[in-house]
């Protein structure tokens, strides 16, 4: 079996680094080296102060000690990482540019809609996470607590109701969803509609930024490839056979998983 150590190492690096920095960042408040009011998002102090800091620390604080926030960490540990780990594989490019479009929408919708008072965007930035996983195994079974057993296509809807089952608003899992959905849209659907023409490409700069990280990249394509071209695999397809999991690691695909597990 493998160690923790060994388990944290095995990670994805992009869903390894998002949940460190979210469990570092309750750390820092439990210990009192930092206030809930410096992280969250505020543009009045944003503009009026330049406090820029709050447009990336707000995704990143999940809220105090709770169950809430171990279970917003469990997610980025299973679905995010499956969401890395399988179908981005070798395209850790494509991933960050997927976080940084979920985070940039998120951010523009709480600048246009401030009556909805999103503070705190890492809920939402997850749920487009489950929503996109969900999409890329439609039919895996998902045991939601060992209760409740729903295909994947429904996790989503699921999570929901178990948020407002705890007692939350709706608002921050209702707009990762169509976050999810809108790059999903974008990625998979509208080339298929539209003979292989992509909206949303990853750009240079990115793949530029992942590899002075020491990370490889994956495959840049300035040019759009012909509709069918040999070797390209459009976004959600099915993915490739995976290798055999690591101990203490199993892929969701075709079984059924306690979210306790």
């Amino acid at each position: 079996m493998a160690t923790p150590g060994e388990w944290y190492h095995s990670l994805p690096p992009v869903s390894r680094t998002f949940g460190t920095l979210c469990f570092g960042a309750t750390v820092a408040n439990a210990l009192g080296l930092v206030s809930p009011m410096s992280l969250i998002l505020s543009w009045d102090l944003i503009f009026k102060k330049f406090q820029i800091w709050r447009l990336v620390t707000n995704f990143i604080f999940l809220g105090k000690f709770s169950f809430p926030f171990a279970m917003f960490l469990m997610y980025i540990a299973r679905y995010s990482v499956q969401l890395e780990k399988h179908h981005y594989q070798n395209r850790t490019a494509d991933f960050v540019y997927l976080m940084m479009f979920g985070a940039a929408v998120l951010l523009l919708v709480s600048f246009l809609a401030p009556f909805l008072g999103l503070y705190l965007l890492g809920p939402p930035l997850i749920f487009m996470l489950i929503y996109l996983w969900s999409r890329a195994n439609t039919s895996a079974n998902v045991s939601i607590m060992g209760m409740v057993s729903v295909q994947a296509l429904y996790l989503p809807w699921a999570m929901l109701a178990l948020d407002v089952i705890f007692g939350n608003s709706p608002v921050p899992g209702l707009l990762g969803i169509l976050v999810g959905h809108t790059y999903y849209f974008l990625t998979a659907v509208y080339p298929r509609l539209s003979n292989g023409t992509e909206l949303l490409r990853t750009p240079k700069f990115v793949h530029d930024m992942v590899r002075s990280w020491g990370l490889q990249p994956g495959e840049y394509r300035p040019v759009p490839p012909a509709a069918g071209r040999q070797g390209n695999r459009p976004p959600y397809a099915a993915a490739p056979p995976q290798p055999e999991a690591r101990p203490g690691f199993r892929a969701f695909a075709g079984t059924g998983r306690r979210l306790a597990d």
